[in-house]
């Protein structure tokens, strides 16, 4: 089962995501929080594998409670939960290890399937926050910094490839299709390019692919 705290100072916010997440069945909310103060307070009480933090809160934003359980229960994952213009705070909260954002007024599977991805140890971002992220990445990193591709020399031809693809949103198994590998071989190579380079997670994988310039260069063919 995988436990969950939910943190959104809105009531009916916190029992519209507790109900949805109630259909998954390998989901269970146990605790909710209000603030973000509250919700670092109950994450030390409970435990979670999961904190699903807003991003605007009183007392604590979701920004400050993300940093503040990094600091004191680092093995808890952090996905934010953000409306559609709140683009500056997902490229933030991701760039310091928040393994996923999603979008409030989002399809309810996506929801589900943030928790079950990031529970799995993975990453993962709403279609729609994925496009924001991505406009904003091109615009910051036009002409792909040089400290961004001179990070790249540290991988191989192939690890390459992976990040290329980590970065286009695709999953092992896509990747695994895409270059004509088993999953389990993706899997060891995302986990070498992110110890490689030094990245918490596949997100920031993805950032860095886009700064340096990767993705542009790969058409990506989301169809099985």
């Amino acid at each position: 089962m995988i436990r969950v705290l939910l943190a959104d100072d809105e009531a009916l916010i916190r029992a519209g995501i507790r109900s949805i997440l109630g259909t998954a069945g390998d989901v269970d909310v146990v605790a909710e929080a209000a603030d973000g103060r509250e919700a670092v307070d109950l994450a030390l009480r409970h435990r979670p594998d999961i904190c699903l933090l807003d991003v605007r809160m009183p007392r604590l934003d979701g920004l400050g409670a993300a940093a503040e359980l990094r600091r004191v229960l680092p093995e808890i994952a952090v996905v934010m939960l953000t409306t559609f213009n709140e683009d500056e705070y997902v490229t933030s909260a991701l760039g310091s290890g928040a393994s996923g954002f999603l979008l409030k007024s989002g399809d309810p599977r996506e929801l589900i399937a943030g928790v079950r991805a990031v529970a799995a140890g993975g990453a993962y971002l709403s279609p729609v926050v994925t496009r924001q992220v991505i406009a904003r990445l091109r615009t910051r990193a036009h002409g792909a910094p040089a400290t961004a591709r001179d990070r790249l020399d540290e991988l191989t031809e192939r690890e390459r490839e992976v990040l290329a693809l980590v970065g286009a949103a695709l999953s092992n198994a896509e990747i695994a299709r895409r270059l004509h590998l088993v999953e389990g071989t993706v899997k060891g190579y995302v986990s070498q390019i992110l110890t490689r380079l030094g990245l918490r997670n596949r997100v920031q994988a993805a950032i860095l692919a886009y700064e340096a310039g990767l993705v542009p260069a790969i058409p990506v063919d989301r169809r099985p």
